[in-house]
């Protein structure tokens, strides 16, 4: 509930935000926030994991050793965030050259006299006063700055707080961080991206968002060091990059999809957040339930046998997910911020249920793979659950849409 809380949220900010000016100039602005949206989530979702286990294994019991860990793995949450911010800078631009007309798309092919305002295409604002970037090198710039200063100051704020409240959890012997982050992490992270794009947009072909670039690179050189110096996170920085990169590319074809249906069909940025958000955490939740009884096993046999049965899990999790889509729906109509036809909330419920399924499957698919293979499920196959996720539910949504588009015309 407090996910989809959170997601209800974040997709009416990403339904606000990717109208707004800077985002109607620069496309690369709307590739990018998937993947840094997904890749910030799989960083934090790795922190609480780490911090978990310490808290367990009662390392953050000890005040200095305490400090230690805090420190060395904010630090290194800094590193990962501003490289992962300037690969998906880069990719993002790369996607803007190969497909730079994606967001102007066809004509309306809907009739004026249409009643399903869910699918009626909403122009781009115009460009902003100051005109457009005078070249691509400055548009990168303005990109890559404002996607490592946003997953920079997200790290700093979300990592500070996910830190403080594993301490407490393990104080009063409770274990609601990962919930926490993942309901707070994409809100903090697109507020940021919003305000930041909106800020620097006013001085894009200005030498400003360049020094915030070389300014972020240098607080994150310096992070490096002091990581290197802590012994209980310096092993970490050379690990867990190949699936947040595989996660990223994943993500990339996400932000495609984005940038093609966000100005395309209305409300579409506010239910992609959650019909792709909602499966994605459900799978998380099974993935995580599998990869400890898959580590129970391998230590105690009648552990392992106490748990439910997989199958038990992933109906369990089905008929308490969709409740909650029906309650979002509900909500959207009922906040006024979408109107949404009879068949249109049919169609998305079913999807929703098909996107759920697709979650568990591939969730208990990937974890078993990874486990084969001696990989940890913990590490290797969140990012990559999640970018599927991110993908699948918005490609369902898309499908759901042109349903709708085609029963519109016929009628």
């Amino acid at each position: 509930l407090m996910t989809t809380i959170s997601l209800l949220f974040t997709g009416e900010l990403l339904d606000r935000v990717s109208r707004w000016r800077a985002m109607s100039t620069i496309d690369e602005l709307i590739m990018i926030i998937p993947v840094v949206l997904n890749l910030k989530g799989n960083l934090e979702m790795n922190l609480s994991a780490r911090m978990g286990t310490a808290a367990n294994m009662g390392e953050l019991d000890d005040r200095s050793a305490q400090r230690k860990i805090v420190g060395g793995n904010l630090a290194l949450l800094q590193v990962q965030a501003t490289v992962v911010a300037f690969v998906a800078a880069c990719v993002a631009m790369l996607l803007g050259l190969l497909v730079p007309e994606l967001s102007s798309g066809p004509v309306d092919p809907f009739p004026q006299n249409s009643t399903l305002s869910l699918t009626a295409r909403l122009p781009r604002p115009p460009p902003p006063l100051g005109g457009k970037p005078k070249s691509g090198l400055i548009e990168f710039t303005m990109v890559a700055s404002s996607a490592m200063m946003s997953a920079c100051l997200s790290s700093i704020v979300l990592g500070s707080f996910m830190c403080f409240l594993v301490i407490i959890c393990r104080r009063y012997g409770h274990n609601i961080a990962p919930p926490i982050a993942s309901c707070l992490g994409d809100l903090v992270t697109l507020s940021l991206l919003g305000v930041i794009s909106s800020i620097l947009i006013n001085v894009v072909n200005t030498p400003i968002p360049l020094i915030c670039v070389i300014l972020t690179i240098l607080s994150a050189t310096v992070c490096v060091f002091l990581v290197r110096r802590n012994n209980s996170v310096k092993d970490l920085i050379y690990q867990g990059w190949v699936p947040l990169f595989g996660a990223m590319v994943i993500s990339c074809a996400t932000g495609i999809v984005l940038d093609m249906f966000a100005s395309r069909y209305e409300g579409f940025p506010l239910l992609a957040i959650v019909i792709s958000g909602l499966p994605g955490s459900v799978g998380s939740i099974f993935v995580s339930r599998l990869s400890t009884a898959l580590h129970a096993a391998s230590a105690n046999a009648c552990l392992h046998k106490s748990e439910p049965s997989p199958k038990l899990v992933m109906v369990t999790l089905t008929v308490i997910t969709i409740p909650i889509e029906i309650l979002f729906l509900c909500t959207l109509r009922a906040f006024g911020w979408l109107k949404l036809p009879i068949i249109f909330a049919i169609l998305s419920v079913l999807f929703f249920c098909c996107a759920v399924f697709t979650s568990l499957v591939v969730a208990r698919w990937l974890t078993n793979f990874l486990w084969s293979k001696g990989r940890d499920p913990d590490t290797y196959a969140l990012p990559i659950h999640s970018a599927l996720m991110d993908l699948i539910g918005q490609l369902l949504l898309v499908l759901c849409f042109e349903i709708i588009s085609l029963l519109g015309m016929n009628l």
